[in-house]
């Protein structure tokens, strides 16, 4: 297993990014100024969108794994890479998503704890969203302390 950082032709990536991202134009704001982290294992399995927020904070913007290969540890080994990654370059982690069990349990279970939430901010900005049948309709953040000097 191999995780490269991508910095050219990162919209080679658009059919993964677009899994966990369905509106490209929403891609199109944090995909330059990120960084792409992609894990293979034989061939890609997972990316991740990372962005500098400012103050030391970082952001995942994207976080996919093809359907075939969910459920298989990649998202979890690709989370615990970038926060390892960024451990000496700042203070936090955050991540914003649908507020499903699933999603949350599964970056609570990655020692993500509740940050905030943006009201509407998936209804207004995407539209009807439903997964595992909840509608979305706020974007929840979760924050990890990363540690620093």
């Amino acid at each position: 297993m191999e995780i490269k950082i991508i910095n050219d032709n990162k919209k080679d990536f658009l059919d993964l990014l677009l899994l966990a991202d369905e509106n490209e134009k929403m891609i199109d704001k944090y995909l330059d100024r990120g960084i792409l982290f992609a894990l293979y294992d034989d061939d890609l399995k997972s990316i991740c969108v990372v962005t500098d927020e400012g103050n030391r904070n970082f952001e995942i913007q994207n976080l996919a794994t093809y359907e075939k290969y969910q459920g298989k540890g990649y998202g979890c080994k690709i989370i615990d890479y970038v926060c390892k990654y960024y451990e000496d370059k700042g203070l936090f982690m955050y991540v914003g998503t649908g507020d499903t069990p699933f999603t949350v349990s599964f970056y609570e279970n990655r020692g993500f704890v509740f940050s905030h939430r943006l009201e509407n901010y998936i209804l207004d900005n995407y539209g009807p969203i439903f997964e595992d049948g909840i509608q979305l309709i706020d974007k929840v953040y979760f924050k990890k302390a990363l540690k620093s000097e």
